[in-house]
């Protein structure tokens, strides 16, 4: 339990971390800020018209309350209204992620590869930029898809009395979180070869405290439209930490293979020494050996 609580508040140093990195490069850290500023603009225009309609949205997903008594159907639908948010603010999240992730793949590829590079040890990227964002996009839709298929059940389950109001909105913040972290984990797990989302699903759930820890605060901050565009840098640099410090660092190079006995150090065989030259007196013409004289 120790153990657990701490892995918590270390997660979310991760972040903290994470956001002093990227602040000690100001440059970096205002190119990162970009695509975020576009994508938050772009969803919080999504979110402004859910907000508009939200009324018409929760009596059309509660028909069976249009006979009630008003206190009980205002209830119901005031409900709906809040689930319906949640809901949309957990896709949005996760969506907001893999859309700013792959508009901004070449800046937050430089965050990434600074981090790995003031801590050492970050292998060599092998694989191009085109296919790396459009793989990256592939799982982003995938990952959004996944969120928008879990806030079905999760926005039902919030009409059941008590529970709906205190247990599904935690397990929405845990649910959300940990996709994020899955995304913002991806740039460090690419360059070690770890291409596939259950790699990262993996990972993270063998250090769930520590991933959640840091991905959760994460997820509560990205749900804040301009907030995002400050913490987005931040929780790239923090999820490529958070990557070093799940996965087995990479097992030093191999020394060369010495050579075999006898051998120089370079591995090739001695030149043979060359025979001894015996002197022999010049033969005059016509009286070569073997010649009559």
């Amino acid at each position: 339990m120790i153990t657990a609580v701490r892995d918590v508040f270390s997660g979310a140093g991760l972040l903290v971390r994470g956001a002093g990195i990227v602040l000690s490069r100001p440059k970096l850290f205002f190119l990162g800020a970009i695509p975020p500023l576009f994508t938050s603009l772009l969803f919080l225009g999504a979110l402004v018209a859910l907000l508009y309609n939200i009324s018409d949205l929760a009596a059309w997903a509660t028909p069976f309350a249009d006979a009630w008594a008003e206190g009980w159907r205002n209830t119901v639908r005031i409900t709906a209204g809040v689930l319906m948010v949640g809901a949309a603010v957990l896709v949005m999240v996760v969506g907001f992620t893999g859309l700013t992730l792959a508009l901004g793949a070449p800046l937050y590829d430089l965050i990434a590869e600074d981090v790995e590079n003031r801590l050492g040890g970050a292998p060599e990227v092998d694989e191009s930029l085109a296919g790396s964002i459009a793989r990256s996009v592939r799982q982003s839709l995938v990952l959004v898809l996944i969120s928008a298929l879990v806030s079905l059940p999760l926005l039902i389950a919030g009409f059941v009395p008590v529970a709906g109001q205190t247990v599904v909105p935690v397990v929405s913040a845990l649910f959300g979180g940990f996709m994020l972290g899955m995304e913002l984990v991806g740039a460090a797990f690419d360059r070690r070869g770890l291409r596939r989302l259950g790699d990262r699903r993996r990972a993270l759930w063998s250090r769930k405290a520590l991933s959640l820890g840091f991905a959760v605060p994460a997820y509560f901050l990205l749900a804040i439209p301009f907030v995002a565009v400050v913490v987005f840098p931040a929780a790239t640099a923090g999820g490529t930490l958070l990557a070093r410090r799940i996965l087995p660092a990479a097992p030093p190079a191999a020394p060369p293979a010495a050579p075999p006995h006898g051998y120089p150090q370079g591995g090739y065989p001695p030149h043979p020494p060359h025979p001894p030259q015996h002197w022999q007196p010049p033969h005059g013409p016509g009286q070569g050996p073997g010649l009559p004289r």
